[in-house]
């Protein structure tokens, strides 16, 4: 019905997908450079805060599936399904806090970045060189050395956010 449709539409105007446009329509939000570089903000504190945390058996094996899932996906070529895996590990992360809201919080972030990955012409080569990196961090985290993991993590980001902002350059 029209009333579930506004619902839907305002809930996903809420979380920042979707951009209603006074008698033109929904659409779909395109995020700003400025978006992206605030969304990053949002990971260094999440994931920064969480690296820092000791990681459990159970923590360390999502993490560990998330990174599989990736290589096997690289292997057959299925970039979007790197994108996905790489989510789950992110999401993952944040889940070594142990917080509902926390999770809720990176969940909605993510699903704005998605949005963001859009903009990439070449998901290989945006997504390929942070599979390793994703192995890399895991180990550090398995072998409990936590402040080189943010230090890690935080080179990582400055990375990827650099990568996303050229993408959204003209002629980028």
């Amino acid at each position: 019905s029209r009333n579930t449709l506004r619902e839907a539409f305002r809930l996903l105007g809420h979380e920042r997908l979707l951009d209603h446009r006074l008698n033109r329509g929904v659409f779909v939000r395109l995020p700003s450079v400025e978006d992206v570089s605030d969304l990053y903000t949002m990971r260094r504190v999440l994931e920064g805060a969480a690296v820092r945390r000791e990681a459990s058996r159970q923590a360390l094996a999502l993490i560990e599936e998330a990174v599989r899932d990736a290589e096997r996906a690289a292997a057959q070529g299925d970039w979007q399904g790197v994108g996905t895996a790489n989510i789950r590990y992110h999401q993952a992360l944040v889940g070594l806090h142990g917080s509902p809201r926390l999770d809720e919080t990176m969940r909605q972030l993510l699903a704005e970045l998605r949005l963001v990955f859009h903009v990439m012409d070449n998901p290989r080569a945006f997504h390929e060189p942070f599979i390793d990196r994703n192995r890399a961090l895991l180990a550090l985290l398995a072998e409990g050395r936590t402040e080189e993991a943010a230090a890690y993590l935080d080179d990582y980001f400055d990375e990827a956010e650099r990568l996303l902002i050229h993408a959204y350059q003209p002629n980028g």
